[in-house]
């Protein structure tokens, strides 16, 4: 019912073009597309097994049931969902001579895309006040962070992603578009999309600041808020060992956090006048594929219970 009325939503802004056509990459050869065809290939699969794997141990190994991996668990399944969004398409048009897509299903791209990145956004603050809670209240933590509570703040980040999103596509789309059709990117991206739009586009670019703000730079000053805490209580401590080890739990979060945002506001925030589109499409691999393929070696990797969970499910099998 949903989708039914959100395709006659978009069908009503008397647009002359019915398909989009990604241009992607075809301006390089097809040896170095061939490359980056299986480059790409072994990111995806990697990305899709390693967040696959955080989430199984996350859900069935009972020394990982605490709202830190609660959290890790949502954030590996939106990665994997994320991720899933374009490299697919990409890897098709690697390949295809065909690099079309319909209105609608660009306009279902961009809206799935929009949504798990505004989640991803929220759930990495959520992280990064689950672990600002635990190290700076250790004793009063299991009584804040009450796994109602951490259902509710994980729901939340799912819910202003829908509504984000579902807002952002309807708001975009519903503008005439009726020149060209090419987007000059490997999937249907919100500022390449408004490109192509017809007419005056000032609401639109508006639009696209105001979420980028929204999703991403409050979750970011969380971010930075949490951090700066918990920076000054690793400094009381007088343990060195209790420094390290605090500060190694927290390392990985933050090289997360630096990816992702470092990349995503430089794109939705900053004008797009500061980059070229070719360097928006670097950027763009970053945060939409690097990062998920990223995210399973940096949780895990100096995660002693990740790895001690994954050792006892090996062990058992």
């Amino acid at each position: 019912m949903k989708m039914k009325f959100f395709r006659s939503a978009l069908q009503t802004n008397q647009t002359s073009v019915s398909e989009f056509v990604l241009q992607g990459f075809s301006d390089l050869s097809w040896q170095l597309q061939l490359f980056l065809f299986v480059f790409f290939l072994v990111i995806y699969i990697v990305a899709l097994l390693g967040n696959s794997i955080i989430v199984f141990l996350a859900t069935t190994s009972p020394s990982l049931h605490t709202p830190m991996y609660f959290f890790l668990g949502n954030f590996s399944f939106s990665e994997i969902c994320y991720i899933s969004t374009t490299v697919p398409k990409m890897l098709v048009n690697f390949l295809a001579k065909d690099r079309s897509m319909s209105f609608i299903s660009c306009a279902g791209q961009l809206y799935f895309f929009s949504l798990l990145g505004v989640a991803d956004c929220f759930l990495l603050a959520i992280m990064a006040l689950d672990r600002y809670v635990a190290i700076c209240y250790p004793l009063r933590y299991s009584i804040i962070m009450r796994w109602r509570l951490c259902i509710e703040l994980a729901a939340t980040s799912w819910i202003i992603g829908l509504m984000v999103a579902f807002g952002h596509t309807l708001f975009i789309f519903r503008l005439p578009f009726c020149d060209s059709n090419i987007i000059n990117h490997f999937f249907c991206d919100l500022p390449a999309v408004i490109k192509l739009a017809c007419g005056n586009t000032y609401g639109s670019e508006v639009s696209v600041f105001l979420a980028g703000v929204f999703a991403a730079l409050i979750p970011c000053l969380l971010i930075l808020f949490s951090y700066a805490r918990i920076l000054g209580t690793i400094l009381r401590m007088h343990s060195v060992g209790g420094k390290q080890k605090t500060f190694s739990t927290c390392a990985s979060h933050l090289i997360s956090v630096s990816l992702f945002f470092g990349t995503a506001i430089s794109i939705y925030v900053c004008p797009n006048s500061s980059h070229s589109a070719e360097s928006g499409r670097i950027l763009s691999l970053l945060y939409c594929v690097i990062t998920p393929f990223l995210n399973p070696f940096i949780y895990t990797l100096k995660n002693k219970e990740v790895k001690g969970a994954l050792k006892k499910l090996l062990g058992s099998k």
